[in-house]
């Protein structure tokens, strides 16, 4: 009984209800607009990054924890994050390969759970 004790339910709650809310606006926009997943995809993650870069998004990754850092918009936080991190380090450079130094973990599961998803689903176009 101690784990349970050990929970912040409170924090779970507000992981889930982020994340949701990030997914539902993602969902609204699929069904609603024309706009096509890789597009939506796009979106989240400049808006993260923007968010990111201004410093704003660090709020909700307080607040929500994984529920602002698992969504695509986390992944645009963290790229810019790392770019501005590496910037101070490594000059211009840093800009282009820093992003990508902080992520390289979540990337390399995107392309291999992408790959494996591929090998199961049947994609269809959406039409316009």
């Amino acid at each position: 009984m101690g784990f349970l004790q050990s929970i912040d339910w409170m924090q779970i709650l507000r992981c889930f209800v982020v994340g949701g809310i990030i997914c539902v606006i993602g969902q609204i926009l699929i069904d609603k607009t024309k706009l096509t997943p890789a597009r939506i995809l796009v979106i989240y993650v400049t808006a993260g990054a923007i968010l990111g870069g201004l410093g704003i998004y660090k709020y909700l990754i307080d607040f929500a924890g994984a529920g602002a850092t698992v969504p695509l918009t986390g992944f645009g936080a963290n790229l810019a994050k790392g770019a501005i991190e590496e910037v101070k380090t490594s000059g211009l450079l840093g800009a282009f390969v820093g992003g990508v130094k902080v992520s390289a973990g979540g990337i390399a599961a995107a392309v291999f759970f992408g790959y494996i998803a591929s090998l199961l689903a049947k994609p269809k176009i959406k039409k316009q």
